[in-house]
């Protein structure tokens, strides 16, 4: 009999700083009026230097462990969707691994932009179902204020830095991930991207002064994809859940643009009072959005027990995904653990296990060796 995937615990992290309207209409030809009746943001969060991607997924994983009441060590599985990963490789997914001291833990990266927490849920889910994995921690994290353009007002506008996660547990109990759907179209590829970087075009001082490392974005077709993706992935992971719209008790959709969200109520046919909106507090932040809507929806009592959800979700690739949970909580029986006990112990591990490689190369390396 295979185990049900439950979403037990969850938890948000982001910068205290905060970028408005007003103090962007002093950095690039705009103004508040004009962004929040295009897209309803009136702020968003910005990384300090000292903030990263891993930094902020760490402060999230930690959160959201300490309500599943589950310790690091526990945790079998680590998925990071980004599209700003702290390095091209090893995976963000392996820093938070070695902060939170998950020793067992398998970790990876997963790269389907605003959609990639969708994404990841769901292959989170399918390791649980399968009986490879009893708890996953899934985590959405962005700093995409690194990779925007601040000359640009189409896009720096829009996008804001933060992370959100979930931590999944198996349980014979009915309910958690329902259904979800997951699809792409790469023909629309190059409608939002980041030209430089890649295989394709390696950085070089050229693709700097060009700025091929910013994202790049047609917002007209942007916009048009997602008023038709958002409603019609939402009816067809309800369907495939053996529900009705109206059995849904609310949807946090992705908060990239107020606009679409409201296209989304209309297509579904729902007021926006069964919406999580949170977009004008923090812009895009991509794969965290979804997760960061949801902690906040729980803090304002707007989800509890037993309540059938839908996250859905678009992004570059393009990509679109949605899924349907039921909710569930905390399971019971667990004792709440000192997530500060648990860091400290995973800074030592990382330092000594550190120290044992240098001294293994001392003592026992031989000239010449490498991988």
């Amino acid at each position: 009999m295979s185990s049900n995937a439950h979403i037990t615990g969850w938890g948000m992290a982001v910068p205290e700083k905060v970028l408005t309207n007003q103090e962007l209409e002093m950095m690039v030809d705009t103004n508040d009026e004009w962004i929040r009746s295009r897209t309803g943001i009136e702020e968003r969060r910005i990384a300090s230097d000292d903030e990263t991607t891993a930094s902020l997924a760490t402060e999230a994983a930690i959160n959201a462990l300490r309500v599943a009441k589950l310790p690091p060590s526990q945790v079998d599985l680590i998925i990071v969707a980004t599209s700003t990963p702290e390095y091209l490789f090893p995976a963000t997914a392996c820093l938070v691994q070695d902060r939170i001291g998950a020793t067992t833990a398998g970790a990876f990266d997963l790269l389907a932009a605003c959609s990639g927490f969708i994404y990841a849920l769901n292959m989170a889910a399918e390791t649980i179902r399968g009986g490879s994995n009893k708890n996953a921690l899934v985590i959405g994290s962005e700093t995409l204020s690194r990779v925007v353009d601040w000359t640009d007002r189409g896009t720096c506008i829009l996008f804001g830095d933060g992370a959100g996660a979930f931590v999944l547990q198996a349980s014979d109990e009915p309910g958690g991930i329902r259904s979800s759907v997951m699809r792409s179209d790469g023909s629309g590829g190059d409608l939002l991207w980041i030209p430089g970087g890649g295989s394709a075009e390696p950085a070089t001082n050229q693709t700097v002064d060009d700025s091929h490392h910013f994202i790049r974005m047609n917002g007209r077709e942007v916009f048009r994809f997602a008023t038709r993706v958002m409603a019609r992935s939402s009816e067809e992971a309800i369907k495939k859940a053996g529900m009705e719209v109206e059995d849904i008790d609310l949807i946090i959709p992705h908060q990239a643009n107020l606009r679409i969200i409201d296209a989304a109520a209309r297509g579904l046919k729902l007021p926006m009072e069964r919406f999580a909106v949170n977009v004008q507090k923090y812009g895009n932040t991509s794969t965290a959005s979804i997760p960061i809507a949801a902690v906040e929806a729980i803090e304002e009592g707007r989800i509890n027990p037993g309540d059938n959800l839908v996250l859905v979700g678009f992004g570059a690739g393009l990509t679109w995904g949605a899924l349907v949970a039921t909710w569930t909580g905390p399971f019971a029986e667990l004792k709440p653990i000192r997530m500060r006990r648990y860091r400290r112990l995973a800074r030592v591990r990382s330092f000594l296990l550190r120290w044992a490689r240098r001294l293994g190369a001392i003592f026992f390396g031989r000239r010449g060796d490498s991988a």
